[in-house]
C-alpha cells in the first residue's frame, strides 16, 4: 500500500519562527518552510532524510531523543554549538564530563534542546 508514497519523520514544536531559526540559523540546517502561517517546516537533513517539523498549540515536548547528529568528533560539535549560544543538559544516570559529554556508556554523546524543549543529540558511533 505504501511502497510508492514518500514519508517524514516529524515531531512538534510550540513556536515556529523559533524552530526555524535554530534549526536552521543556529544549526544550520538546510531548510524549507511549507507554510508559515500554518508553521509548517520541512529540514533537509544529511542522508535525504527530510523531517517534516509542524506547530502544535497544545505541545508538550518530547522527554526522549527526538533527534540524533552523527558527527566524526563530539567534543568538537559541542565546542562549536556552545560557541553559538547551546547549552548542554546532564542527566543523572550518565557520566559526562565538564562539556556534558558522556562517554563509555555506549556512543560518545552529548544532548541538548531546541528552543521548544525537544532533547537533540550530537553522538559519534562506534
Amino acid at each position: 500500500m505504501f511502497a510508492n508514497t514518500t514519508a517524514y519523520s516529524g515531531f512538534a514544536v510550540d513556536d515556529a519562527k523559533s524552530a526555524r531559526e535554530f534549526y536552521g540559523d543556529t544549526l544550520g540546517v538546510e531548510l524549507t518552510v511549507v507554510d508559515e502561517e500554518q508553521g509548517l517546516l520541512t529540514l533537509h537533513l544529511a542522508g535525504g532524510r527530510d523531517t517534516f517539523v509542524y506547530q502544535k498549540a497544545d505541545f508538550a515536548p518530547a522527554t526522549y531523543t527526538i533527534l540524533n547528529f552523527e558527527v566524526d568528533d563530539v567534543e568538537k560539535a559541542v565546542d562549536e554549538l556552545a560557541a553559538r549560544g547551546v547549552e548542554f543538559e546532564r542527566f543523572e544516570e550518565f557520566d559526562q564530563d565538564e562539556k556534558g559529554i558522556a562517554r563509555g556508556q555506549g556512543p560518545e554523546i552529548a544532548w541538548f534542546k531546541d528552543p521548544a524543549g525537544n532533547i537533540l543529540s550530537v553522538l559519534k558511533l562506534p
